[in-house]
Parts: C-alpha cells; structure tokens; sequence
C-alpha cells in the first residue's frame, strides 16, 4: 500500500502538470499523511537540511564552470583541437564530435551545457560538408552524454550526497567506462556513415596541429588539474568545482580574452538561474528520500525483487530496466534522487560494488536524456540544431542503441569498470 500511495501521488501531481520538485513535496506529504505522521515543520526542516550540504555546493561552481567555458571560448579551442588530430579522416566530423564530446565532459559535466555548445559549433560544419543533419544532431545529442560520466559529473555529485558515497571514487571510476561509450559512438558512427562518399577536409601540417594545440593549451589543462587534485588527495571534489569555476573565468578574462567584463554579470545569473532549479530540486527530493526511509519502502521492493537477489548479474538487469523506462519518463536529476534511496539498499543487501552500481546507475539515467518524449538534451539540440524532433529521433537511435550495448556488457563484465576504478583510486 505505501508503494501504491509514494508513486499514486508522485505521477499525480505530475500528470497535472506539476514542477517535479513541487511533485515531491507532495509526494512526501501524502507518505506523511499515510502513516499518520503529518507534520508541515517536518517538510520545511528536511527541505532546509537538503540543501545544506557542502557536497553540493560543487554544483553551482561547475554550472558556474559550464557557462564561462561556453562563452569564453575554452569550449571552442577543444573543439579545433579534436578538428586538427581526427578531421582529416573519413567521416572525420563525426569523430571531431565524438572526441570533443569527451573533452568538454572532462571541463563541465552537464551533458546539456556540451550538447548545446557542439550543436552550435559542428552541426553548420558536419551539414556543409555534406552528412545528413538528423544523424550529425543525433551524434552530438548521444556524444553529450558523455558528459555527466566522465569527472567532473554534476550527476556523480548528487548521486554521491544522496547515497552518501565518495564523490571523488565515483569521479575517478568514471574515466574509463566514458571513454567506452565514446568507443562504442565511434563503431556506431563507423557503421552509420559507412555509405557516405565524402571528401574530408585537407590533413592539417605538423606545424597547425601544433598552433592548435598551443591555442587550446589552457583548456586542457583543466582536467588534468583536477584529476591530478582528486587523485593526489589535494582539493575535494567541491573544491576542485570552485578551482574549476576560477580557472575558467582567468583563461577567458586575461588569456583568451574572449569573456568581456561586461558579459560576466551575463554569466553568474544564467548560471545562478540554472543552479536553483536543480538545488531547489535536490532539496525537494530529499525530502522524499527521508520518508521513503521511515515507510521502509526499499525493504517492501526488496521483497518483490527477492527472486533476483541470488545472482547479482540478473538483479543488476532487473534494476538497470527499472532506470531505462523511468528514465524515458523523467529527467536525470530527479531519477536519480527519487530511485537512489529505494535502491541503494537492495545494492548493499546483494553485496554489489556500490561504485561499479553508480557508475552504471548515472550512465542508465545518461542515456535517458536522449531518450523520447522527455529526452533535455534531445529538445536541446533538436532547438540548436534546427530539426524537428521525429527527424532527430530517428537520427539518434543507432547511437542510443550503441551506448545500451555497451551498458550491458558493464553489466555482464563489472571487470570493466571495477578494474580501471582500481587504477585511478
């Protein structure tokens, strides 16, 4: 019955055209109510206490990060870098997108902030040049998710508050499986434009591959400043948001000079607006998360997924599936903040990895955000790139249908991501 009432009153409010977050509050009201415990000071202290969490103050430096990165030109200078190493090769424009995919997710963290920058720097450049518009918009939509996987991840961030993890374990067994779904994009990018008769552009000269990457220096610096400060124990993962967020904003005030004085205002309230909405959210789905603790609902799912608990590699599946259809449903902040309190339970009881479990977990609700109707990065790019959303959607499914394979063989193969995670730890 409590099962019933938590997501009776979650898809009500939402199907009444309620915000998410305002959805949880009534979620959280109506357990409340169900187990005679009403008490609106209750709501109003754990929606204070959920937004008062140093973890998250990473958060609104790394949007902070994002926006400057966009504006002041770092996030071009990474783009004419994977230009000058792949884009002389056949279909090169589909592997520049794929290999500035991963360089923007290793500066930002947010797949929107990467797929809105991508669309509007490569998709002009990959039409000119001849490839189809729905499948070059639905490469960079399915390259922006890499975003979230690769440190710093704004998902990994709030995953880790919520099921009180280590933000920087999570970061660090990130770097490889993300590199894997880039992989897995560049064989689907290989099959899908395996017909195109194309002329790349001209090989760059030895001399501009290396003006190029003195140009694009700067920019990438900055993951390895803050893998290195993770790694070595030098600055916490908030901290290296706040180094994130300055460092961006010196190389584009006084070294590429691209951010003038006068667009920084600009950039702190987009930034500002962006950063409350999910914090607002955050707050407001932790207070779910508390009274799903108290009504004991994870030990109720427990029950129903008993027959999996014996076999890791079939209850991961059960799990994952769960993540695929909400996610077709809702966005990837709040998927994560209602499901992980649920889960992370019946992880701990089954004796999984709960890193190698959220590693998986963030990229499932990754590949959510490219999936129909809801699909933010989708709407994002279809809105850039100037396509309507049919045509985009069936420009993305090859890719989509890559990133799951290889989700299935992290799940088949945990070595694949356990593995790697021990290196970098």
């Amino acid at each position: 019955m409590t099962i019933a009432v938590f997501l009776g009153a979650l898809l009500g409010a939402m199907a009444l055209g309620m915000p998410i977050a305002f959805a949880l509050l009534v979620c959280g009201a109506a357990l409340m109510y169900h187990m005679d415990m009403m008490d609106a000071q209750i709501i109003a202290q754990n929606l204070i206490n959920g937004a008062d969490s140093f973890p998250l103050m990473a958060v609104p430096f790394f949007m902070l990060a994002g926006e400057i990165m966009n504006t002041g030109g770092l996030s071009k200078r990474i783009v004419n870098v994977a230009m000058a190493m792949v884009g002389h090769v056949r279909g090169g424009l589909g592997y520049v997108a794929i290999l500035a995919s991963c360089l923007l997710a290793a500066l930002s963290g947010s797949a929107v902030a990467d797929a809105a920058a991508l669309s509007a720097l490569l998709v002009p450049m990959m039409v000119g040049a001849g490839h189809d518009r729905a499948r070059s918009c639905g490469l960079i939509a399915a390259g922006g998710i890499i975003g979230p996987i690769i440190p710093p991840s704004i998902g990994f961030i709030i995953f880790g508050v919520a099921a009180n993890l280590s933000i920087s374990k999570l970061f660090l067994a990130g770097i490889f499986p993300g590199l894997l779904i880039g992989l897995s994009l560049v064989c689907a990018w290989w099959w899908a434009a395996r017909n195109e008769n194309l002329t790349p552009p001209p090989r760059k000269t030895t001399a501009e591959v290396l003006k190029t990457l003195a140009d694009g220096f700067w920019a990438l610096m900055l993951p390895l400043i803050i893998i290195f400060g993770l790694k070595f124990g030098i600055f916490t993962p908030t901290e290296a948001a706040v180094v994130c967020a300055v460092y961006s904003l010196f190389v584009a005030v006084f070294i590429y000079k691209e951010l003038k004085p006068a667009q920084i205002y600009g950039v702190f309230v987009s930034a500002a607006r962006t950063t409350a909405i999910v914090m607002f959210l955050v707050a407001a789905a932790l207070v779910s998360a508390w009274l799903i603790t108290v009504a004991d609902l994870p030990g109720q799912i427990v029950g129903l997924l008993e027959p999996f608990m014996g076999n890791k590699i079939l209850l991961m599946f059960a799990m994952m599936a769960v993540v695929v259809i909400v996610g077709t449903a809702m966005d990837m902040t709040p998927t994560i903040l209602i499901l992980t309190p649920v889960l992370m339970p019946i992880v701990m009881k089954a004796g999984i990895d709960p890193i190698y479990f959220g590693v998986l977990f963030i990229i499932n609700n990754a590949i959510g955000l490219i999936t129909p109707p809801v699909g933010t990065v989708l709407n994002v790019v279809a809105g850039v790139g100037k396509i309507s959303m049919d045509d985009l959607m069936k420009g993305v499914w090859p890719f989509m249908v890559a990133e799951l394979i290889m989700l299935l063989l992290m799940i088949l193969f945990p070595a694949l991501v356990i593995v790697p995670a021990s290196w970098f730890s």
